[in-house]
């Protein structure tokens, strides 16, 4: 629980505070988006109280959310020296409970980057990072538009066939395909893999729960339990198999990594990295290249200056991400008495660092709500800041540059044809269905 004191020019009023705090408040995408610009014009530091909740410091501004993520030994990701002391991802009390009451008091329900801190986080996240550098993602361009190619002649047939849901008919799958090879998964089982994904990320989403849990306040924690039981089961089989026959690839890095003294690293680590790679590696790219293809169709000025310049690309993607922003955000503890931004957190003091908000702050995005292609700069930070920053996202940038690069040149036109939904969570998630019609070559 929060030590904060309560202080009357602290306290978010209720209706912003549920609005963020709640999941089923992020379902109002333009209702959310009004209340993170309205802490950020009136309140851009102050503490959330929801019931049934921990109070939440919200931090809506670029500039508060970059001075917190650079400090990690100021606020931690799982509890500092205290490993699960701390849950970096945010749920409720009810929830926190559950967990506490199975793992035998820790937090830390997976061995997985965003719960550690340095200097674990650092020997950990340091087993892949040569493998995740542009220069060695360069030289999976080729197999990632091949396919992609393979992927547009899909969603070919779907558009010609009349209206089609492109979120759940065709985008969620080539970030999937492209995720699941690098995790050496096979392609027949990627529907299980897709499966797993949507519970683990769905935990709040009435349309994601799982048959054998019963809506209820920890109901969240029980479905993210069982879901990251079920990737540990399978992720299994994969770090035996390389282990017992290493292959040139990034599931023979992680399965195989090895502390200083020659022994293996335990394999709930690997099985953390194949858990990230293959949820948050796939499911916030399939959400952005939908968005970015919405909002190409809801700007035909922008696609008609893409297809006659393609150099330009590069900077829609960064526009696609900063406007999907599908991680919304991380929560942080603080490990000592700290003054941000005129306010005074204390130690033991949560944080959530609201990242979609820190996308669409004025001060360092112009004209933030216009959805503008041809931005530059552009200081979105969709992908976390400092030691915790995503490790993924030259690869996603990759995925999104290559897949744009040989299907825009393809669209004709499109239109909407029923209700857009976006996944309720507030965590990581975008939208969820885009039923419409979609034109091409």
């Amino acid at each position: 629980m929060s030590t904060a004191t309560e202080t009357d020019n602290a306290i978010v009023p209720d209706d912003i505070a549920k609005q963020i705090v709640l999941p089923e408040g992020h379902r109002d995408e333009k209702k959310l988006f009004e209340a993170y610009k309205w802490l950020r014009d009136n309140m851009p530091l102050g503490q959330a109280h929801v019931e049934g909740w921990d109070p939440m410091w919200l931090l809506t501004k670029h500039a508060d959310i970059m001075e917190v993520e650079r400090q990690p030994a100021i606020f931690s990701n799982g509890g500092g020296e205290e490993k699960g002391s701390h849950n970096p991802l945010f749920t409720n009390q009810a929830g926190e409970q559950f967990t506490l009451s199975i793992t035998g008091g820790s937090h830390r329900v997976m061995d997985v980057l965003p719960y550690m801190d340095p200097p674990e986080h650092s020997v950990v996240k340091n087993v892949a990072l040569d493998w995740f550098r542009p220069a060695n993602i360069k030289k999976w361009e080729d197999r990632i538009r091949e396919l992609a190619k393979d992927s547009i002649e899909d969603l070919k047939e779907k558009a010609a066939a009349g209206e089609l849901d492109l979120m759940k008919d065709w985008s969620m799958y080539f970030p999937l395909h492209v995720v699941m090879s690098l995790c050496g998964v096979p392609e027949e089982d990627e529907p299980r893999m897709m499966a797993l994904t949507q519970d683990f990320f769905g935990t709040a989403d009435p349309d994601s729960k799982r048959e054998e849990i019963e809506l209820s306040p920890e109901a969240q924690a029980q479905q993210l339990m069982a879901t990251v039981q079920d990737f540990y089961a399978y992720f299994d089989q994969i770090v035996e198999d390389r282990r017992a026959n290493p292959k040139d690839d990034l599931a023979t890095i992680v399965a195989t990594a090895k502390y200083d003294d020659g022994e293996y690293m335990p394999k709930t680590f690997a099985y953390g990295y194949f858990i990230a790679i293959a949820t948050a590696g796939h499911d916030t790219t399939s959400a952005t290249l939908a968005t970015g293809i919405e909002q190409l169709i809801k700007h035909p000025d922008q696609l008609k200056a893409l297809q006659e310049d393609p150099k330009g690309i590069a900077d829609f993607v960064n526009e696609a991400i900063r406007w999907a922003a599908p991680v919304k955000q991380f929560t942080r503890r603080a490990e000592q008495d700290y003054e941000l931004r005129g306010q005074k957190i204390k130690k033991g003091d949560r944080l959530l660092t609201l990242f979609q908000s820190g996308s669409r702050d004025e001060e360092v995005i112009s004209d933030p709500d216009t959805f503008d292609s041809t931005r530059r700069p552009n200081k979105h930070i969709a992908f976390g800041y400092g030691p915790h920053m995503c490790i993924g996202q030259h690869v996603a940038k990759l995925e999104l540059r290559v897949m744009y690069e040989e299907l825009i040149p393809l669209i004709v036109g499109g239109e909407f044809t029923g209700e857009r939904k976006v996944v309720q969570t507030n965590f990581v998630g975008g939208v969820k269905n885009l039923p419409m019609k979609l034109e091409l070559r």
